[in-house]
């Protein structure tokens, strides 16, 4: 059986974890690592081939196809020169910081179609979130009227942020929870129900936590057909919640602690307004509890494996890096209505957001100048230049 030769830049507490998820699939083998802390290799010495910078890895490593799991920054400068180099790519969430570099890979992809290109959103294999999915697809919720979506459950400490100088910092993170913790739920937000039009959002930096970016979140949100949602995140919060609400024409939809419940109406709610001659009543409902399906332990490793499949046999992406761009929009947009303080309109102007980020990045305690190919190239900053 063919396997497909991988290598995975950035071998930090994510990375080492994909490490460990691809030695266990059958359909691929990891080959090579590289990060730009010589320590981080030493365990991965006796079995892997290291480098210590990614210009060495792309030129020299045997791979066929690259996991990116480096900070944010610089997930489109490697995956853009892991394509020059015609090698396959898995991007780690977020696929970028801001729009305007997710463009650079959603263009890259376009160009090279013989390129397999994934981005590590592994919430689209729960078997919830598939359900879920299915349910709005194939109609059974009719038509979607209201959306929220309290994700408070994102706690962390101090001790966490502090547990690397380049996390919550505008230069070396480029954001908080919307960036770091939520990039799944915003892929969940516009898979499940498109892109809204028009976003409000409010938002504290450091509200819970010594840090400079957003840890505090609620954004209103506007949909083409009349829908409205409300999206609320925060990592100050214990012991926080996870609950999606989907009201829509035939009943309300929740998903909370794993379960699924269904309160579905008899008939259509607009139905039922134009036509019941009751002034007080309601359709009847049922109470449906909805079956999920099993979900993988590992979703990162399902991701993988499926990736390497779709190499090797053609099977479907299951979250093509192309689309990672909708969701980060998203974020995008709530983090851009808060500086402005205005309702933005979607799609958003990508370079007003990235002037917005450079105040930002300008002001930022974080000046470590180094980056993942070693530290001789200049700090990678968030447009993909050296300064």
């Amino acid at each position: 059986m063919k396997k497909l030769k991988i290598g995975v830049i950035g071998v930090g507490g994510m990375g080492s974890a994909h490490v460990k998820s691809i030695s266990e699939l059958n359909n691929c083998i990891l080959t090579s690592v590289c990060d730009i802390n010589p320590g981080k290799l030493d365990v991965h010495r006796d079995k892997f081939a290291c480098f210590d910078s990614s210009e060495e890895f792309f030129k020299k490593a045997d791979i066929e196809s690259v996991v990116i799991a480096t900070p944010h920054y610089f997930h489109v400068p490697l995956a853009l020169r892991a394509i020059e180099c015609g090698l396959h790519v898995i991007v780690e969430k977020p696929v970028a910081v801001q729009k305007s570099e997710a463009e650079k890979l959603v263009k890259a992809s376009v160009a090279h179609p013989e390129l397999k290109i994934a981005a590590m959103f592994n919430q689209r294999t729960s078997g919830s979130h598939k359900k879920i999915k299915d349910l709005i697809d194939r109609g059974e919720l009719g038509g979607i009227m209201r959306v929220n979506w309290i994700i408070t459950d994102w706690f962390r400490s101090q001790h966490y942020y502090d547990s690397g100088d380049w996390r919550a910092s505008w230069r070396g993170e480029g954001g908080g929870v919307l960036l770091n913790q939520c990039p799944h739920q915003l892929d969940l937000m516009q898979w499940f129900f498109g892109m809204p039009s028009k976003v409000t959002a409010f938002m504290k930096f450091g509200k819970y936590h010594d840090i400079e970016v957003e840890d505090d979140v609620t954004a209103y949100l506007e949909y083409p057909n009349g829908a409205t949602g409300v999206f609320i995140a925060s990592t100050g919060e214990a012991p926080g919640t996870n609950r999606l609400e989907i009201t829509a024409e035939r009943g309300r939809l929740v998903f909370e602690g794993g379960a699924l419940s269904f309160l579905r109406t008899e008939e259509s709610v607009p139905e039922f307004v134009r036509t019941t001659e009751s002034s007080f009543g309601t359709p009847p409902v049922w109470n449906v509890s909805i079956p999920t399906g099993t979900s993988s332990p590992n979703p990162h490793q399902v991701i993988i494996e499926n990736h390497a499949d779709a190499v090797l046999n053609g099977t479907p992406l299951i979250a093509p890096a192309a689309e990672g761009i909708r969701g980060l929009e998203l974020g995008n947009s709530m983090l851009l209505s808060h500086l402005t303080g205005k309702t933005v309109s979607l799609p958003i102007d990508s370079a007003e957001f990235d002037i917005h980020l450079r105040k930002l990045i300008d002001t930022s305690r974080y000046v470590k100048k180094e980056v993942v190919s070693g530290g001789n190239e200049g700090f990678l900053n968030s447009f993909g230049t050296k300064s």
